[in-house]
């Protein structure tokens, strides 16, 4: 199913595109936006369909509501624990934190309110993150007798370094969006009322450069982070090679 067919065909999130843009929102105000079970199938559907969309060039990720962006996981499913059979089928056939890092357009996730748990998390596999003053974020899995399992022990200490990422997952330590933009976790932190503006203008610039530059930009860094400087740099020449003698004079 492309992009176009699916803006109204879910439960828990929102689809919509407008140009080169998609908007995906996550659509349960009434719980904090907690990520579900439904939620985590109907992401993959979406973000399968975007990975795919050669017309989409940038993804704004958004939380519906006015308190929170995602306040966590809902548990009552999650900690059900499935067959281990299962539980492998599932987690091959419905990857969403893996979709998520591995899509080839940037995508800017728009924060507002509490980002807990897979919220940060899914905030994490972000490539820009747009904090409201009043967002707080927390990984509060250490007082749930449990620890995080959707990337956050990796992506977060990738993001702000070691230190800060140990005291906020052994002692649930919540930062609010100045401390945030500070470690590093946010890129900016404007007015409530400039959210969505602010992220809106983000969009379109991006949308507005080149595809394959954007594109290739993000591969070089995702890519490359987990390379030697040597391998990274042979990528970035390979990346490189591939606009410089792209057959398109616009590189789109």
């Amino acid at each position: 199913m492309c992009p176009s067919q699916l803006e109204s065909a879910f439960q828990t999130i929102l689809f919509e595109k407008r140009d080169s843009i998609g908007y995906v929102t996550l659509n349960r105000p009434e719980v904090l936006n907690i990520y579900n079970v439904k939620m985590r199938d109907e992401l993959y559907e979406v973000l399968s369909a975007i990975r795919d969309d050669p017309d989409l060039n940038v993804v704004v990720l958004k939380g519906a509501g006015d308190r929170a962006f995602c306040a966590g996981a809902d548990l009552s499913e999650f900690l059900t624990a499935p067959p281990p059979a299962k539980a492998r089928q599932v987690r091959w056939e419905r990857d969403v934190w893996g979709l998520f890092l591995n899509l080839p357009q940037p995508v800017i996730a728009a924060l507002h309110g509490y980002v807990l748990g897979s919220g940060i998390e899914m905030a994490l596999c972000c490539d820009l993150r747009i904090a409201s003053e009043e967002a707080r974020f927390g990984l509060p899995e250490v007082t749930l007798g449990i620890i995080p399992a959707a990337g956050g022990s990796q992506t977060l200490p990738r993001t702000i370094g070691r230190a800060k990422s140990l005291e906020m997952l052994l002692t649930n330590r919540w930062i609010d969006a100045r401390e945030a933009l500070s470690a590093g976790l946010v890129n900016h932190v404007v007015p409530r009322q400039e959210l969505t503006p602010t992220v809106e203008r983000l969009a379109n610039r991006l949308a507005s450069r080149p595809r394959l530059i954007t594109r290739c930009i993000k591969e070089a860094i995702s890519r490359g982070a987990s390379l030697s400087l040597r391998e990274g740099l042979d990528l970035e020449r390979r990346l490189a090679r591939q606009v410089l003698f792209s057959p398109d004079p616009l590189k789109r």
